[in-house]
């Protein structure tokens, strides 16, 4: 970072372009994938299989539905309310406060974990 205003980092966290927030919407490995990848954290992807570690949904496991790079938040199965009127609407939840227990995987992904576990 450049600055350490506050202000300022959430200046370039709110107007940063699509691409360049993949990088905010990072949750922790559990114990058995940090020892596998050999890294902390790794950007949430659709299809990942997560376990929410706060908030209402608190203990809930289930796949990543949905991911909103605008507004940083994700979707997971089985994390929805009841409205007024009895339907049911997903509810968003931030990636920190989950917890990835299975890795989609992909070339992109694949490629992501070589890297990091090379330089370790």
């Amino acid at each position: 970072m450049v600055t350490k205003q506050p202000r300022k980092q959430r200046l370039r966290l709110f107007s940063a372009s699509l691409h360049s927030r993949h990088k905010h919407l990072s949750a922790p490995l559990s114990r058995e994938l940090r020892e596998k990848c050999k890294t902390r954290s790794l950007p949430v992807r659709k299809g990942d299989r997560v376990r929410v570690l706060s908030g209402d949904f608190k203990k809930l496991e289930g796949d990543v539905v949905g991911v909103d790079m605008k507004r940083g938040l994700i979707q997971v199965e089985g994390g929805s309310v009841t409205k007024a009127d009895g339907t049911q609407v997903p509810r968003m939840i931030h990636p920190s406060n989950v917890l990835l227990l299975r890795l989609a995987e992909d070339k992109e992904r694949a490629r992501v974990l070589e890297r990091r576990s090379g330089s370790g």
